[in-house]
């Protein structure tokens, strides 16, 4: 598989809170985690992103302690699981993926059950508070929409006044109002001091949150940067289409720097390049008398370069194994 390693802005070692080496997992014949590095800064939300089974909730659990990796290292806040297990269960609170409560346990019974495990817990009702479900504190897990669970759940994982929160999939499955609901209370347990891994299926959400992304394919992490700069070098560049006055020789529009592509869909064209292609194009046509008319210019997303990026280690490992 080829590898595409984009890394800036990396923290520098005072900043680092979680240091992952190297790291492994493999469950029979399937790799789900392969040979993994990253670090995360203090006080940062560091998404996770990649297909479904790429191996993003078996990566957390290790980061978590919930799983053992087979081979490499983890370091959370300068400790390691092996030798400071109940410290690290202290310091990082844990919302999995599809996690569920007894259906008649009330939300305070949940949240009373869970501050009992921590020397240090929060103030349960501070956090209803602060979440918006203050009212449901006697309200049955049962009962509860699924907006109001995936809060119950940010409160369970900050019960312990963690330093670290892992957040799983948070948002699956929520309608939209919910869905930024839950934006705006990942990035107020952020502003609250508190360093966030978030996995996520969602380009919005990863771009509107994530401060530095992973994108992980088959196990592997194929690119780790900002979100803006994943978007902008893989997600296509500037994409051009406009409708010509008259015929456009190809060699004027391929010659003008950063240009990458260029195809005629009916009488339009359509062209990719850099961030100066509009008035590259514009003066190139200029020069020609040529004028352009129902001119859209869009720039590459994340969901632009999520599709190439995947697309591309697919295919790069399928040509291997075909070798």
């Amino acid at each position: 598989m080829m590898i595409i390693m984009i890394r800036t802005d990396d923290p520098t070692d005072h900043q680092i809170v979680v240091k992952v080496d190297s790291l492994r997992k493999v469950y029979g014949t399937t790799t789900a985690v392969d040979n993994v590095s990253f670090t995360v800064a203090e006080g940062e939300i560091f998404g996770i992103i990649g297909p479904n089974g790429a191996g993003k909730t078996t990566l957390v659990e290790c980061i978590s302690g919930l799983r053992t990796p087979d081979k490499g290292s983890i370091v959370v806040l300068g400790l390691s699981h092996e030798k400071n297990n109940r410290e690290l269960r202290e310091n990082v609170g844990v919302q999995i993926q599809e996690s569920s409560l007894p259906p008649d346990i009330k939300v305070s019974e949940a949240l009373e059950l869970f501050a009992s495990f921590y020397r240090n817990s929060a103030d349960w009702n501070e956090l209803l508070t602060l979440l918006g479900i203050a009212e449901k504190r006697n309200t049955k897990f049962k009962h509860l929409s699924g907006g109001q669970k995936q809060r119950l759940s940010i409160a369970l994982a900050l019960v312990g006044n963690p330093r670290i929160a892992i957040l799983d999939e948070l948002t699956t499955g929520l309608d939209p109002q919910a869905q930024r609901e839950t934006w705006h209370l990942i990035e107020r347990i952020r502003n609250r001091g508190v360093t966030v891994i978030l996995v996520t299926h969602y380009m919005d959400e990863a771009e509107r949150l994530c401060d530095r992304l992973a994108l992980v394919v088959q196990g592997r992490i194929i690119a780790l940067d900002k979100p803006v700069v994943i978007a902008t070098r893989y997600g296509g560049g500037i994409q051009m289409r406009f409708l010509p006055s008259q015929p456009v020789p190809d060699e004027v529009l391929t010659s003008l720097p950063g240009v990458t592509s260029i195809e005629h869909q009916g009488p339009h064209i359509f062209i990719i390049g850099n961030e100066d292609l509009p008035t590259l194009v514009i003066r190139a046509l200029d020069k020609l008398g040529v004028k352009a008319t129902e001119v859209e210019v869009h720039a590459g997303n994340l969901d632009d370069a999520f599709v190439r990026l995947t697309e591309r280690a697919e295919n790069s490992k399928n040509e291997v194994n075909s070798a």
